[in-house]
């Protein structure tokens, strides 16, 4: 791919929001967010209904800073539902956007990323691509037995942050990501734990439909026998019983609040019910991330704690006491999906990462 230029737009549509975020010289220099109401959103029905309000916004952004064809080097979009792949960076194309738009493997914001890059890509004349989208897929086969041959374990998870944040620490730990074995925590509303083994996340929990520990808004793996009973008792339909398993689950179900932030404030000034619901969060994710060192064999580099929650030094000390004895622990607060974006596009320009077709 041949070097137009060194500006790199990156494209991160949300169920709520719209990022955009213009690089140059690998430095983020013009950030807009845009957020987006239910009632904003309601009258374009599905998630490709607003594929036009959407790329109308991005148009203004690049017009605002007064960005001509021919300047992007590349535009980058968040990866979307897609057929299980491994990790790296993809060519936008036919067989991915037909893919998208028809929601062949389900209906998600992300799903807008790649056409979203694509339009801009073809009006200001450079590349779209993908990196590492939420199903990256690199589990070996061990992982993937769930103890019923009719249900397979999946990868699906927040891959963008965490391959972004596993090679930051490699670096901070001297190594190549490619060289490192690390536990990667990330710990947002929805939370994933994966082992990454020499540059392949080789076990991760399936974070979209509530697998691993309880979230601020997902159950997290329930007792079977007991789903069962619920499913069967007619008490719920299957579109009830989802939301609550993956949007209303875990500490809103408990509390009625998905502000991990507030409740943590309230558990520090004293609040009891607070307290404990911040210690069963704690304990569910730390359970989870020492069940990889089982997956790794006990050779760990490090764990990485990374996501919004990660912000909370309260949280991360707790975790710390709880399993800093048994693996260093390097935190990386936030989501860094734009930067993640950014920096895959830029080794591509670098030919550091080759661009892989989707097929």
């Amino acid at each position: 791919m041949e070097k137009k230029s060194e500006l790199v737009l990156a494209i991160n549509p949300g169920s709520t929001t719209t990022k955009l975020a213009l690089f140059k010289d690998r430095a983020e220099f013009a950030v807009r967010n845009h957020d987006h109401t239910v009632e904003q959103l309601a009258p374009f029905g599905s998630v490709f209904g607003q594929f036009s309000f959407r790329r109308d916004l991005i148009i203004q952004f690049l017009n605002d800073h007064d960005i001509q064809p021919g300047d992007l080097a590349v535009t980058m979009g968040r990866g979307g539902l897609l057929h299980p792949l491994p990790g790296g960076v993809y060519r936008v194309g036919h067989m991915m956007l037909r893919d998208l738009q028809n929601c062949t493997y389900g209906e998600h914001a992300c799903n807008l990323g790649a056409p979203l890059a694509d339009a801009v890509a073809k009006r200001y004349g450079c590349d779209a691509l993908i990196a590492d989208p939420v199903v990256v897929d690199e589990m070996i086969d061990e992982a993937r037995i769930s103890g019923l041959p009719e249900i397979e374990r999946k990868s699906i998870f927040h891959a963008l942050n965490q391959k972004f944040v596993a090679r930051q620490a490699a670096r901070q730990l001297g190594m190549r990501y490619e060289e490192s074995r690390l536990i990667v925590a990330h710990l947002g509303g929805g939370i994933s734990v994966g082992s990454h083994r020499y540059g392949r996340v080789i076990d991760v929990n399936n974070a979209l439909d509530g697998e691993g520990p309880f979230t601020p808004e997902r159950s997290g793996s329930l007792p079977a026998g007991d789903l069962v009973k619920l499913t069967l008792s007619g008490r719920l339909t299957y579109d009830q019983l989802r939301k609550r398993i993956t949007g209303s689950g875990g500490l809103y179900a408990y509390t009625g609040s998905r502000d991990v932030k507030a409740l943590a404030q309230a558990a520090q000034d004293g609040d009891e019910q607070a307290q404990f619901w911040i210690r069963a969060l704690v304990y569910q994710i730390c359970k989870e991330i020492t069940s990889h060192l089982a997956v790794l064999e006990g050779l760990v580099d490090a764990v990485v704690l990374t996501g919004g929650i990660a912000h909370n030094t309260t949280m991360m000390g707790m975790v710390e006491s709880r399993i800093g004895r048994l693996v260093p622990i390097i935190v990386i607060p936030g989501e860094g999906e734009m930067q993640s974006l950014a920096e895959n596009g830029y080794a591509v320009l670098d030919h550091a990462r080759e661009v892989m077709e989707y097929e």
